[in-house]
């Protein structure tokens, strides 16, 4: 069973920028497209940003532009770089498969986005 563990995120300043990385336990991470899903107080989970297992991306429309995720499959490890962060962007972080049978999910890495 495949192991996610999230890391990277803090407290940041309107307009700063932080990476997150996302390492995946097992080979069999390189086989799927992966996403970043993130989640705020009193809202649903959401993705945010999406990567197929040959590196095509896909972003929410509320992140274009500003955010931009990576693989590095020989590390079993996904990246997402923020930019030009905004409160709104506040949330916990997750990454996991990008559709059924997902792996277990992590325990996120918390953005705040705050002055």
């Amino acid at each position: 069973q495949v192991q996610l563990v999230e890391s990277g995120g803090g407290l940041v300043q309107p307009g700063g920028s932080l990476r997150l990385s996302c390492a995946a336990s097992g080979s069999i991470f390189r086989l799927n497209g992966m996403g970043w899903y993130r989640q705020a107080p009193g809202k649903q989970r959401e993705l945010v940003a999406a990567i197929t297992s040959a590196g095509r991306t896909n972003y929410a429309d509320s992140v274009k532009g500003r955010f931009t995720i990576s693989r590095d499959n020989t590390k079993n490890t996904v990246y997402l770089q923020m930019n030009s962060l905004k409160p709104e962007d506040t949330a916990a972080y997750y990454c996991n498969a990008l559709s059924s049978p997902y792996f277990n999910w992590g325990q996120g890495t918390q953005v705040t986005v705050s002055s």
